[in-house]
């Protein structure tokens, strides 16, 4: 099993990334609350991973943040959830938005994320709550939270003219369907043009798809 992969960031298409560890590379499947806090390609990287073996596929599943594999797993042990729908959940809200929605039966954020009907929401719910009743964040979670540089080595817009498109297609590999993604994306241009990065883009469109306290 490999539970840990320290390498050079050689590819990033949300969401899928590319690790050279020693000469091999690491086709690693990560949730965009991971892309935000990846550095610039070529720099060293540490994942904590998850080696989803089905009879379909193998795939390797990376985080950042240790506590976010460790929700991953717990997500993908509730009947109907699986890797893909688990990626989805923690894309479209951080570690500590999911367990604010579980204790307060925010049943209608979940449904939100692609795949998550209302029955799969309230499964969610009653069977992630007693897990989560201890649950804190990490450091490393409360510091990309309040962070303002946690996505600072990016590259511009002037390098990568095809934001949209890369914002687009992120989504839809999430999901999303392509018009959900052009809705939640031109939304999110239409109030803020200033927008420099695809992975910036997502982030705003993911939570705009959000409902509204």
């Amino acid at each position: 099993m490999i539970a840990r992969l320290n390498g050079r960031l050689i590819e990033k298409q949300a969401p899928s990334l590319i690790i050279d560890c020693q000469g091999v590379g690491y086709e690693v499947l990560a949730p965009m609350t991971t892309f935000y806090a990846l550095p610039e390609l070529g720099a060293d990287v540490t994942l904590h991973t998850h080696f989803s073996v089905s009879e379909s596929a193998q795939q390797l599943f990376g985080f950042i943040d240790r506590q976010d594999r460790t929700l991953f797993r717990l997500l993908i042990k509730v009947n109907g959830v699986g890797p893909k729908m688990a990626l989805a959940i923690l894309s479209g809200m951080e570690a500590s938005e999911f367990v604010s929605c579980v204790r307060d039966n925010n049943v209608s954020a979940l449904v939100k994320v692609p795949g998550v009907g209302k029955k799969t929401a309230e499964r969610l719910v009653i069977e992630m709550r007693d897990k989560l009743k201890d649950w804190a964040r990490s450091p490393a979670e409360s510091a990309l939270q309040n962070s303002p540089s946690a996505s600072r080595v990016h590259d511009t817009i002037h390098d990568r003219p095809d934001i949209v498109a890369e914002a687009e297609s992120a989504m839809v590999a999430l999901g999303y369907k392509p018009v959900e993604a052009a809705k939640a994306i031109s939304a999110v241009l239409r109030n803020d043009e200033s927008v420099e990065r695809s992975e910036d883009l997502i982030r705003m469109a993911l939570r705009g798809m959000l409902p509204k306290n």
